[in-house]
């Protein structure tokens, strides 16, 4: 008789179950709902060009009067990767890097009408997921759950 093995060995370490979920994925888990749920919402809406990776910097805050280097900063990723996402949301036409009017040698991110119809796209996304939690939350585990993120989200 065959055993079975499972291809990987993160869940289990010499036969024990390393146990629920940490926060990490507790989090992860939820965020990644959104995230499809935007998705799903702009490619609806003909934004279909758009994919997770640009996500990343158009989300909140946004990118909006910022520079480059500052969003690729904000967002943890290098300024080649930034600048290539950058590069594709300007050919697609989400956005435009403008001449800094206050110092010639730099750019500033200004999003084209296009950009700001997605961002209202994917902020309608995220409301719509909230309304569905705080249906099943109830509305006072979710104004609680809001809350302790914007807690957590606080600089300390």
């Amino acid at each position: 008789m065959a055993t079975t093995r499972k291809s990987s060995n993160f869940t289990e370490r010499d036969g024990q179950a390393l146990g629920p979920p940490l926060i990490g994925a507790l989090l992860r888990i939820p965020w990644e709902r959104v995230v499809r749920r935007i998705l799903e919402r702009l490619h609806e809406q003909g934004f279909g060009d758009l994919d997770a990776p640009h996500l990343n910097l158009l989300l909140y805050p946004g990118p909006q009067g910022t520079r480059p280097s500052e969003l690729a900063a904000r967002r943890g990723v290098t300024k080649q990767a930034a600048n290539y996402l950058l590069g594709e949301l300007e050919r697609l036409g989400y956005l435009e890097r403008r001449v800094d009017p206050h110092d010639r040698r730099s750019k500033r991110i200004a999003l084209t009408r296009r950009g700001e119809a997605a961002g209202h796209t994917i902020r309608d996304a995220v409301v719509e997921v909230e309304c569905e939690w705080e249906a099943q939350l109830g509305p006072e585990r979710f104004a609680e759950l809001r809350q302790l993120l914007q807690e957590l989200a606080d600089p300390a």
